[in-house]
């Protein structure tokens, strides 16, 4: 081997070596900032069939603008990918705790809430609730 080849393949090695070390820094920025997500927490209650709850997370901006899908659970368990979403609202922040409501649903059976995460916070779902008027 010659001198030039021994030096072509240590600077291959080397460039190897930075590109393994930059992806890995890159890997671990990234879950750093998925570690960071606050956690949210959803309510829901009912008054007769009026639905309504509350967003609560340590991060304030976790709290407000968040969509809020009410869905009604058909079978024993919450499957949110076929159970009907019969309303929505977007939760407001009052203090240190976000409000949505829907209002009167004008329906019975069992209901639960669900908002999807952020950048910054975490998505989020009720237990379920059953309402009667």
């Amino acid at each position: 081997m010659t001198k030039t080849n021994h030096y072509l393949t240590a600077l291959a090695v080397l460039v190897t070596l930075a590109a393994l070390t930059a992806l890995t820094i890159v890997a671990a920025v990234g879950n750093a900032e998925a570690a960071t997500k606050a956690r949210t927490t959803l309510t829901i209650q009912a008054e007769g069939v009026d639905l309504s709850g509350k967003v609560k997370s340590t991060k304030l901006s976790c709290l407000g603008n968040r969509n809020v899908k009410v869905y009604k659970q058909i079978g024993a368990e919450q499957r949110p990918t076929t159970d009907p979403v019969i309303a929505s609202d977007i939760s407001e922040r009052q203090g240190n705790i976000g409000v949505w409501s829907n209002g009167n649903t004008g329906r019975e059976g069992k209901f639960y809430a669900r908002t999807r995460g952020t950048l910054e916070c975490t998505g989020a779902t009720s237990t379920t609730l059953v309402t009667r008027r």
